[in-house]
């Protein structure tokens, strides 16, 4: 199949890392009256199976965990609420299920497809994940073995890829946090990309975001911590999940696997431990192998600029660097914001489990239901970090991504945009960029500790719609907003910044899933918008600030067309023995 003719990133004679990541992000920006590059139909002959599978490897199927967790909602985000549960099998599948695993499948007509826990753009679930385990059980009678596995949502099971015995798994175990072990996440650009062209670079990062918070999360359902292991470059995190080793050969190179992010996963009390990853790496060099990759897709359109920005927005192995002393900084103590501040409104009373299982995306909002400003005020608190509070305390650096809300019905509050800031210290930057316009006002009965402005109160509905490409879902929801990052001044540190930046932005939209769910309505993101045309209502006017990600919530509207099914009836009597045989 032809290709695309690649667009070519040319900024001087000599163009920096930095210059391609920046070239990137221009060029993939969505106009009115021109859409970043892609194929502009669904090629259905290429379309990549949504399962990485490696053939020939030994399987660990994981318990299913339907019921088996109570955890409340609540008390994810109440450090010291959940008694850590030892590392077993039956904790483990929990903890894959949770943050990774099947939640429904849906139909319409002969099509079908899955839903899981973490969202992706379009569905389409670019990232993979592999676990750096110790041995739980003995692996000669069935337990599994010490290495690394890759975890297949399908079936809900281990792939085992490397393992080590004796003195060597020993030796890694020692390596890895004590009482837990690690995650390595990579992204499959072409899943993204099959779809959506030259701008997939971002919601493969996105999607990464998303799923960095749903392993936070499950791991605080389970009373564990987890936190991004600093100074892994990619290269060690590929050698980790074996991604770019000899049986990849056989695969197209659009099929590729890149290095997201190392996860360390523990008892709250081994949250300091640091980790040698490279120490971890090279024991697994050592390992025995197994399993071969399937492939996706039997043919392929390249986007060389894909191509060209992961290579330059890669974590190199030099780098320790990256975050200064006050970037690295705790949280500040902050009080939190109860669900009900107002009308006696009950604190949603649900388990964590039944809040994740049930998450799903809005495909159209009603334009009708509100929610009270108490409600609204609890969701943006959910998104400030605290120290040892999921998702936020897994990243090591203060926020660099704040909000810019139209707000649309919200009962006590007026329609119109407001700018949340989830960090002090963006507030004389970003006015001295808006200028003296904005009212920069407190609403009446905002919490103090929540930095909400009032930018302009009117009706912003249709502008809302249209700066997310004319979709009406923005307008019709309570509520729809832009992620503005603190975007030049983080890429001058290292072009990597450029996916941390976007991970940040996921992990938002991840906690305001799940808020949504528990408050009884529903949210999706939103990767199609007018990047631009956002930055000139806000009045900024360079790249010191840049919009990387749209969000709407509000009152869903259900296609009734659609059937569901139950995530894993597929699987029998594993299915049956968890009561997985209803729709949770």
């Amino acid at each position: 199949m032809t290709a695309p003719a690649p667009i070519r990133i040319v900024v001087g004679v000599e163009p920096t890392d930095l210059d391609r990541v920046l070239a990137y992000h221009r060029v993939t920006k969505h106009q009115p009256q021109r859409f970043a590059r892609s194929l502009g139909y669904m090629d259905w002959d290429t379309q990549p199976d949504p399962f990485r599978r490696f053939e020939g490897a030994p399987r660990f199927d994981l318990p299913l965990a339907a019921g088996e967790v109570a955890t409340r909602y609540a008390d994810l985000y109440e450090p010291g609420a959940v008694t850590p549960r030892a590392l077993d099998a039956d904790a483990l599948g929990a903890f894959f299920q949770l943050a990774l695993g099947l939640t429904a499948w849906k139909q319409y007509g002969d099509a079908r497809w899955s839903l899981r826990a973490d969202p992706s753009s379009g569905n389409l679930h670019p990232t993979e994940a592999y676990a750096v385990l110790p041995a739980i059980g003995d692996a000669a009678a069935g337990g599994i073995a010490c290495g690394a596995h890759h975890y297949l949502s399908h079936d809900h099971c281990l792939e085992r890829r490397a393992e080590l015995a004796g003195d060597a798994a020993r030796d890694l175990a020692a390596r890895l946090p004590a009482g837990g072990f690690l995650v390595a996440v990579t992204s499959i650009h072409w899943r993204e990309s099959w779809k959506y062209g030259e701008r997939a670079f971002r919601y493969c990062q996105h999607d990464a975001g998303h799923v960095l918070a749903t392993l936070r999360i499950a791991a605080a359902a389970l009373g564990w911590s987890a936190r991004l292991v600093e100074g892994a470059s990619d290269d060690v995190i590929a050698a980790i999940a074996g991604v770019e080793r000899a049986e990849y050969g056989r695969l197209d190179p659009v099929e590729a696997e890149h290095a997201d992010f190392l996860l360390a996963v523990a008892p709250p009390s081994e949250r300091g431990a640091e980790v040698d990853a490279a120490a971890v790496a090279n024991a697994l060099r050592g390992a025995a192998w197994t399993g071969a990759p399937n492939a996706l897709s039997d043919d392929h359109h390249a986007w060389d600029v894909i191509d060209v920005v992961a290579q330059a927005a890669r974590y190199p192995e030099d780098t320790a660097r990256g975050l200064d002393g006050a970037e690295r900084r705790e949280p500040e103590a902050l009080p939190l914001v109860p669900p009900a501040l107002a009308n006696g409104m009950p604190v949603p009373d649900v388990r964590a489990e039944h809040v994740v299982r049930t998450r799903r995306s809005a495909v159209a909002m009603d334009g009708r239901t509100s929610i009270p400003a108490a409600r609204f005020y609890a969701m943006l608190d959910r998104l400030l970090p605290r120290a040892g509070v999921a998702p936020f305390d897994a990243l090591p650096w203060a926020p660099r991504v704040h909000l810019a809300i139209f707000v649309h019905r919200v009962d006590g509050l007026a329609p119109g945009l407001y700018w949340f800031e989830r960090d002090a210290r963006v507030h004389d930057a970003i006015r001295a960029q808006l200028g003296d316009g904005p009212a920069w006002t407190r609403p009446d009965g905002c919490p103090e500790h929540l930095r909400l402005f009032t930018i302009t109160e009117r009706d912003l509905r249709g502008g809302a719609a249209s700066i997310s490409c004319g979709q009406d879902i923005a307008g019709g929801g309570a509520f729809s907003l832009g992620m503005i990052a603190d975007f030049r001044r983080s890429l001058e540190v290292g072009p990597w910044w450029y996916r941390r930046l976007h991970w940040e932005a996921g992990a938002i939209g991840q906690v305001l899933y799940l808020e949504a769910e528990a408050h009884g309505v529903r949210a999706t993101g939103i990767g199609c918008y007018f990047d631009d045309a956002m930055h000139r209502v806000l009045g900024l006017e360079d790249d010191r600030f840049q919009d990387l990600y749209h969000f709407t919530v509000g009152g869903a509207v259900e296609d009734e067309r659609l059937q569901t099914h139950p995530a894993y009836a597929h699987l029998g009597a594993r299915a049956k023995a968890a009561g997985e045989g209803a729709t949770p």
